[in-house]
C-alpha cells in the first residue's frame, strides 16, 4: 500500500466524521444516558444514524464516486457491521478490565468512546479499500 501525500481523502473523511459524530453519538449518549437504553442499543443506533448519512457524504464528497451500484451499498453495509463490531467489540472488555472498580455506567460510557476511536479507524480502511474502492469517477 502506497501513500499519496496529494490524497485528501482522509481529510474530507474526517470532516464528515464531524459531521456524523455530532448527529450519531448525540444519539447514542441520549439514549444511553436519557432513555437508559442498553450499551449495544445506544451504540448501534449511532451508527444506524451516523451511517445513512456517512455512506452519502462519504461516497460523493470523500471519494467523490458518482457511479451507483448496489454492491457498494452492501460492501459499505458490512463494513459499518464489521468495524462496528471489531470496535466496540473489543473496547467494551478493555475498558471494563482497566477500570475495574469503577461504576459500569463510567466504564461503558468511556467504552463507548473507546469503541468510536477504534470504529472510526478502521472504518476508514473499509471504506477506502473496500467499499468505494477504485478509480474515482465523475
Amino acid at each position: 500500500m502506497r501513500i499519496n501525500w496529494k490524497d485528501n481523502t482522509l481529510f474530507k473523511f474526517l470532516i464528515v466524521g464531524v459531521f456524523n459524530t455530532l448527529v450519531g453519538c448525540g444519539t447514542m449518549f441520549l439514549l444511553y444516558n436519557l432513555a437508559h437504553c442498553s450499551y449495544w442499543v445506544s451504540s448501534a443506533a449511532n451508527y444506524i444514524v451516523g451511517g445513512i448519512v456517512s455512506f452519502f457524504l462519504n461516497k460523493y464528497f470523500t471519494f467523490e464516486n458518482k457511479k451507483w451500484e448496489w454492491a457498494q451499498v452492501w460492501k459499505f453495509a458490512l463494513n459499518v457491521a464489521v468495524c462496528y463490531l471489531l470496535g466496540y467489540g473489543l473496547a467494551k472488555p478493555l475498558v471494563m478490565r482497566l477500570l475495574e472498580g469503577q461504576a459500569v455506567r463510567v466504564q461503558e460510557n468511556i467504552a463507548m468512546l473507546v469503541g468510536m476511536c477504534l470504529y472510526t479507524g478502521l472504518n476508514y480502511l473499509g471504506q477506502r479499500f473496500f467499499a468505494f474502492r477504485g478509480k474515482r469517477s465523475v
